[in-house]
């Protein structure tokens, strides 16, 4: 990725920061201050992966029938890759990705293979279930704890794995 990408990126990432901040300001958040958090922490995953140079094609997607959501969804190339984001704003004594218990990593299955049906190729692409942790610590930078492959289509195809 050339230096004006990088630059286009960050500038955008600042004006999302700053319109999040005016938004915020007036009176925008409503609800519990960790849904703010988590939604600071996506939008920071989303830049971090943008300058890994992932294609994010979707934040936030859901099927509208069945419960849940991916926060994150990119191509790497020909492989798309699910994402969930993780947030935090202490290093507590258990990681933010332990978050992600059976029950999460099947309703991400779940999506995902909502998701790819409704591609409009002919083969199913490779995907890849990703963790991404991301630490915004107050006054410290931005931490990314990126665990590629975290887990598989099946609990059983994991163990095979091991």
């Amino acid at each position: 990725m050339g230096w004006m990408e990088q630059l286009r990126i960050n500038c955008e990432e600042r004006v999302l920061a700053g319109l999040t901040g005016i938004a915020r300001r007036n009176g925008g958040q409503s609800g519990p201050a960790h849904l703010a958090t988590g939604m600071d922490g996506e939008d920071a995953a989303f830049f971090y992966l943008r300058r890994k140079g992932y294609v994010v094609v979707a934040r936030r997607w859901s099927s509208g029938d069945l419960p849940g959501d991916i926060d994150l969804i990119a191509w790497q190339g020909a492989l798309l890759c699910i994402f969930e984001v993780k947030t935090r704003t202490a290093h507590d004594m258990s990681p933010a990705e332990i978050a992600v218990d059976e029950h999460k990593r099947n309703t991400l299955r779940r999506l995902a293979r909502r998701y790819v049906r409704q591609l409009p190729q002919e083969t199913k692409p490779p995907v890849r279930f990703d963790v991404l942790s991301v630490y915004l610590i107050p006054g410290k930078p931005k931490e990314f704890q990126h665990f590629e492959g975290s887990f598989e289509w099946s609990e059983r195809e994991a163990l095979e794995w091991r």
